[in-house]
């Protein structure tokens, strides 16, 4: 019944943003060309791969990293206040309404991020991916953060993941529908209010543990 219910409000929420969508498609043509969407494999509940769909945000060429901090130069000028405001992930909606996404669950990472040996992994891979949970919001300012680090890659995938795993893993393990509303909410919030956005608050408000070893700039 959940996952019929989030297909019905991913399905209406899809249409509230067509308007949306199109303008912001055409801006992403005007600018940089063809194509609108950003495609890219990600990995899925119990490790089963899918295509999550994002509008495209940089340029096609030269994508040797799939990690981005914000004086990526690939970034375009749409891409980057699509990126700031979020705009670019609404697309995620149809990979909602197709069963490959929830609304809150662990965010996907691509498989050669995955070590399905951790214990950390298994708990994250248990569930369906979603458009926010916990981590993704206290790292809503991730490409920020990795500015901090002479090397992007490896900061992500030493500091960064690491800990945005713990923060996932702890928030299934006390995940509840009023918390996954609130996650909601607080996404939305920042999405069109990003300026106000502290992590720190955030991790509060879920009594969840701060972010260690991480650098703020």
């Amino acid at each position: 019944m959940r996952a019929v219910l989030e297909r019905l409000a991913a399905a209406g929420a899809l249409l509230l943003c067509v308007p949306v969508l199109v303008a912001a498609g055409a801006c992403i043509v005007v600018e940089s060309g063809f194509p609108v969407l950003f495609r890219q494999r990600r990995v899925g509940r119990r490790g089963r791969p899918f295509t999550l769909l994002k509008l495209r945000s940089m340029l096609d060429s030269d994508r040797k990293s799939s990690i981005t901090k914000s004086s990526d130069p690939r970034i375009t000028r749409v891409g980057g206040f699509l990126r700031k405001y979020k705009i670019d992930e609404l697309p995620q909606l149809w990979n909602i309404l197709a069963g490959d996404m929830q609304f809150v669950g662990p965010r996907p990472e691509v498989p050669s991020m995955v070590d399905f040996t951790d214990p950390a992994w298994r708990i994250v891979l248990s569930e369906r991916p979603g458009l926010t949970d916990l981590s993704t919001l206290a790292y809503r300012n991730e490409e920020g953060v990795l500015e901090a680090y002479p090397d992007t890659d490896r900061a992500y995938r030493e500091i960064v993941l690491p800990e945005k795993l713990r923060l996932s893993a702890r928030y299934l393990e006390t995940r509840t529908v009023w918390s996954d509303c609130k996650l909601l909410a607080l996404s939305a919030w920042y999405s069109f209010f990003p300026a106000g956005f502290d992590p720190d608050r955030i991790l509060r408000t879920f009594a969840a543990p701060q972010m260690k070893g991480v650098r703020r700039g």
